[in-house]
């Protein structure tokens, strides 16, 4: 029961922090989304930071099941699992009609001057994403030139996909979205090994 409530508490806070913008939701507002007391959220959570941190702790420990499994669900080639991930991304910026924001990168942008910790929690969050991208990039290594920084790529396949949500979203339409991501494919075909013609 404890458990239970304490993730009631971060799932409303979840998705009111990406609907409402973390400044904009107010203690009363998880409160009555989660339908808990006051007194039950405040034996978890000392202040609204404190619900903050446990629901970045919460992306960063979900990113598993809620991104990278549905995302690559049947896929094994490595490539294929990088591009899938982002059609994920695409297929909600469809689903919510070019609303969708990614909940890490909009709290990064609305919270730019944060606390160390919050800050730090942040960073573990793209951490996390860039990591698992540039798994796939070293398990294709050698289908990309000598030198390739698969960390650089990652890197950047994060800022793609975070600047083609942002302006999807802005300027309420998908195909903001696929430009970026049919350029980021254009280069990763730039960084391939090209076959010799015998």
């Amino acid at each position: 029961m404890i458990k239970d409530t304490r993730a009631r508490i971060v799932d409303a806070a979840m998705e009111l922090f990406w609907l409402k913008g973390y400044n904009s939701t107010s203690i009363a507002d998880i409160l009555s989304r989660s339908q808990v007391n006051s007194g039950s959220l405040y034996h978890f959570f000392p202040g609204k930071q404190d619900v903050l941190l446990a629901v970045l702790d919460a992306y960063r420990d979900g990113i598993g099941e809620a991104l990278l499994k549905p995302a690559w669900a049947g896929i094994d080639d490595p490539l294929e699992r990088v591009f899938a991930l982002l059609r994920l991304y695409r297929g909600l910026i469809i689903d919510t009609e070019c609303e969708y924001g990614c909940p890490i990168g909009s709290l990064a942008l609305e919270l730019h001057e944060a606390d160390p910790i919050v800050r730090t929690k942040l960073a573990e969050n793209f951490t996390g994403w860039v990591n698992a991208v540039k798994a796939c990039l070293d398990s294709a290594a050698s289908r990309f030139a000598p030198g390739t920084d698969t960390q650089a790529l990652a890197e950047f396949v994060l800022t793609v996909m975070e600047g083609a949500v942002m302006q999807a979203r802005t300027y309420r339409d998908v195909a903001f979205f696929d430009r970026a991501i049919a350029q980021l494919a254009a280069h990763f075909d730039n960084l391939k090994v090209k076959e010799t013609v015998v």
